[in-house]
């Protein structure tokens, strides 16, 4: 394979932590279950793009955002997103050190992405696709198409990782490799025979 291409959440990061969410929640000043209903009822199209990040918060809160809520609910979101996994962020360091082509491609909005460019181990990946930049979500053909030929390359030669299997489909129909990922231990074992 000519690329390796990482899913970012619950893939390169760990879920978002219980404590997090409650705090995003008491920022919306919302109960948890309201909050997140909210959060994920809305949240596929704000990884489109088809939703600022002032019209995603309105749905989310159900009211118009207040002054600088917007921007700290920004701040928290990214925040509770980004925690390392560090078995799969040593497995993406060492194929970055042996010069293998690694990207990224992340259902998120574009304020997630700049926010998670940020930090260290995404930095380090020099091609990176967010959704809410492109337009297109997964597990839609079009995303990988795009991807792929922004790579350069055909989409037999890039293996897609991913922890939804809705999304490895995807990835699989396009004519990729697709890897479900279950945990670093089962992906070092998955890739090996594909390096």
């Amino acid at each position: 394979m000519n690329w390796i291409v990482f899913d970012y959440g619950d893939v390169l990061s760990t879920p978002q932590p219980d404590a997090e969410v409650e705090a995003l929640a008491r920022a919306a000043r919302k109960d948890l279950d309201t909050f997140t209903r909210g959060y994920w009822a809305h949240r596929l199209e704000f990884d489109r793009g088809a939703l600022s990040d002032e019209q995603y918060w309105e749905q989310v809160l159900g009211r118009e955002p207040g002054a600088g809520e917007v921007t700290r609910l920004v701040a928290l979101d990214v925040a509770s997103w980004s925690h390392p996994c560090e078995g799969t962020v040593t497995l993406l360091g060492e194929l970055l050190a042996e010069g293998r082509n690694v990207a990224l491609l992340s259902n998120a909005p574009a304020s997630m992405g700049d926010g998670l460019e940020r930090l260290p181990w995404i930095a380090a990946i020099e091609r990176r696709f967010f959704s809410g930049r492109l337009g297109l979500v997964k597990p839609d053909r079009e995303i990988f198409d795009q991807m792929a030929g922004r790579l350069g390359a055909a989409p037999d030669e890039i293996v897609f990782i991913d922890d939804r299997e809705l999304n490895v489909a995807g990835a699989e129909r396009a004519g990729m490799t697709g890897l479900h990922y279950r945990d670093p231990e089962t992906l070092r074992a998955d890739l090996a025979p594909l390096l």
